[in-house]
């Protein structure tokens, strides 16, 4: 847990994910923002605050980085790390800022130094050679089998071989994957169906750190590629080899699910099961787990962790309403669990998780503001650190609950407010829509353009619509238009044309 004391030049020790231990020192206390960077340190054992005395900086020069500091502000949301452990305190080097305008999470210092490592110790010097020289390149034709693409050799950073983009392979037989030596700076790719010599393809280009796999075969072997990242799914999946320094693996929750070999029974993952329900199970061979994070329905399942007993930190993200949780009771099994974080939760209760005396954090975003107070007195006084945002009177939930766009007034109030207007004016319109055909594929279009002109009014009032709203719009969008039974291509054709956020 962040000590409340907590204070510039303390010093904490960060477990890694590739089985070593780094370090990082806070360099300023702002309210609830805490400034740390990372010290340029690696070590299989734990290192003393003698021996961190002096360590510099670490400086960030893989891949674009350009030789800034790993130095990170962090928000009272982000729990600190089981792995990391306070030794004491040292100067803060003089030239270093008290605060940075970049902003993220604990994890990201001990993912800093991981990543450095690897540039600097494990990716063959002709890769990174490459992957530089390709910043200056121009245009370059590529050809996977069917067809030549011409692309710009430093732009594309993922590349898209799903058959979604304009990047094609063959529909059978051979694909070229040689022409990955065009795009020195690809370091994810999206795939989909049969593997077709994908493997033998990430293998030779180590740089390609990031796959994501759809419809993926029953088998999976990506045991000899350099994988940090892997996303997998495909109904048919049985059994996943995983490669030793994988980091981050995401599957589509399944029951049974696949069984996968990962090093140290996963030890070193953190794994993340979309899709997740009350019936969700934790693919076999995956003991050592110690982070988890479950994004699915309404009403989820805790229970499917119940196994894990290195389990340290899980988050749950209820996409969709009541945001329900059963199975509690089965957390106070895990006599490690430090770290809860439950986002979207509007169906819990103060009393819904079991006692937790290992539990140093709980972090709560999305819930009943009728229960904050019942949470803040159960918490009060026992050294667990309790964050709760984006609490919602009873009575405005029991209108807004099914709106995708509740959660906006976290960001702002009233344009949060007008957002679901806009929306719940639109499924007025679309439930009152003509049989005949014409006329309702015409009012259907009407009503989605006034959506999407409403946004952009509330756009250019409130400044609202970042990214994530942005997709959270073109996902209620299609969704809206589906509704009508209009097809999700023309939806988001529409949505692309007539949005200017």
């Amino acid at each position: 847990m962040l000590d409340q004391t907590v204070r510039p030049g303390d010093v904490a020790v960060m477990r890694l994910s590739d089985g070593g231990f780094g370090a990082c020192q806070v360099t300023g206390v702002d309210g609830r923002v805490t400034s740390a960077y990372a010290l340029r340190w690696h070590s299989m054992e734990r290192p003393s605050l003698d021996e961190l005395r002096g360590v510099e900086p670490l400086r960030l020069d893989h891949h674009a980085h350009d030789g800034r500091r790993a130095h990170v502000s962090i928000g009272g949301w982000h729990a600190v790390p089981p792995g990391f452990a306070w030794i004491g305190n040292l100067p803060v080097p003089e030239g270093v800022p008290a605060s940075s305008n970049t902003y993220s999470g604990w994890q990201s210092l001990a993912d800093d130094v991981v990543r450095q490592r690897r540039w600097d110790r494990e990716l063959p010097p002709a890769a990174k050679a490459a992957y530089r020289a390709a910043a200056t390149r121009g245009e370059v034709d590529v050809d996977f089998g069917a067809g030549t693409v011409t692309l710009g050799a430093a732009i594309p950073r993922l590349l898209d071989l799903s058959g979604a983009g304009s990047m094609r392979v063959p529909a059978s037989g051979p694909v070229r994957w040689s022409a990955l030596d065009q795009l020195p700076r690809c370091t994810a790719l999206t795939w989909t169906g049969p593997e077709r010599g994908l493997a033998r393809a990430l293998a030779d280009h180590p740089i390609v750190s990031s796959l994501t796999w759809r419809d993926a075969p029953p088998v999976v072997d990506l045991a000899e590629t350099g994988l940090q990242h892997l996303s997998l799914s495909g109904a048919e999946l049985r059994e996943v080899r995983l490669p030793r320094g994988l980091r981050g693996l995401e599957l589509v929750a399944a029951d049974p699910g696949p069984d996968v070999y990962a090093a140290d029974g996963g030890r070193w993952l953190r794994l993340v099961l979309t899709g997740a329900d009350a019936h969700t199970m934790v693919p076999t061979g995956l003991h050592g787990v110690r982070e988890v994070a479950l994004d699915g329905g309404g009403t989820m399942s805790i229970g499917a962790v119940r196994e894990l007993t290195e389990l340290e930190s899980v988050r749950i993200h209820w996409r969709k309403p009541p945001g329900q949780l059963i199975d509690a009771a089965v957390l106070a099994g895990l006599t490690r669990l430090a770290v809860i974080e439950l986002v979207d939760g509007y169906g819990l209760d103060a009393d819904t998780l079991p006692e937790l005396p290992s539990l140093t954090q709980l972090s709560i975003s999305g819930l009943r503001r009728s229960i904050v107070s019942a949470l803040k007195a159960r918490y009060r006084g026992t050294g667990m650190r309790l964050v709760v945002k984006g609490a919602k009177p009873d009575t405005w939930l029991a209108a807004n609950l099914n709106n995708p766009f509740r959660d906006w007034v976290d960001d702002d109030a009233r344009g949060g407010a007008a957002a679901c207007r806009a929306y719940a004016g639109a499924v007025r319109t679309l439930d009152k829509l003509p049989q005949d055909r014409d006329r309702r594929a015409d009012e259907a279009e009407a009503a989605l353009r006034t959506l999407v002109e409403a946004l952009h009014t509330i756009d250019r009032k409130y400044a609202i619509i970042d990214t994530v709203r942005r997709e959270e719009a073109s996902d209620a969008f299609v969704e809206l238009a589906t509704r009508a039974d209009l097809p999700a291509h023309l939806a988001d054709q529409w949505f692309d044309e007539w949005r200017d956020f």
